[in-house]
């Protein structure tokens, strides 16, 4: 072993570390910031996730959010109770739920739309527009290897 592969070893470890602790931080931060709007950065989650995929059934849901099914219906349940969201019956199949926004949501999101840029304005302060945008694609790169990668192995 060379010094140099010492040292990509050490900086890719480094990577994971660093990586663990902006996701955690930003949880953290968006958590605070969430309160503002009165949701939680989980329901902020389904609301947007909701809003980008009207129609969506929530089995669906929790697949891409990566929470267990038992955990996304309590927060359906609440953003329900709240009148954010509406439960429909699948057309073809009554056993499905598909998830809806109702009209009340639509000023909490454009909020929380207006929340999201600044938290992402103020994490992102003094990293230049290019750097912003590689290290998306690098990210995105990442996110499909790894994808690709628990495809292969959960066969």
């Amino acid at each position: 072993m060379n010094a140099h592969s010492g040292s990509v070893r050490s900086a890719r470890r480094e990577f994971a570390f660093l990586l663990h602790d902006v996701a955690r931080l930003l949880k953290t931060y968006t958590n605070k910031r969430a309160r503002e709007v009165s949701v939680t950065r989980a329901q902020w989650s389904v609301l947007s996730r909701i809003e980008r995929h009207q129609g969506l059934k929530q089995s669906d849901l929790a697949g891409l959010l990566d929470i267990e099914p038992i955990t996304l219906g309590r927060i359906v349940d609440k953003l329900c109770d709240q009148g954010l969201v509406e439960r429909r019956s699948d057309a073809d199949d009554r056993r499905l739920r598909r998830l809806f926004l109702l009209p009340a949501a639509e000023p909490i999101l454009a909020r929380l739309h207006e929340l999201g840029e600044d938290i992402m304005a103020k994490a992102l302060a003094g990293v230049g527009d290019e750097t912003v945008m590689r290290l998306i694609a690098d990210m995105d790169a990442i996110k499909d290897r790894l994808k690709d990668l628990l495809l292969c192995e959960s066969k």
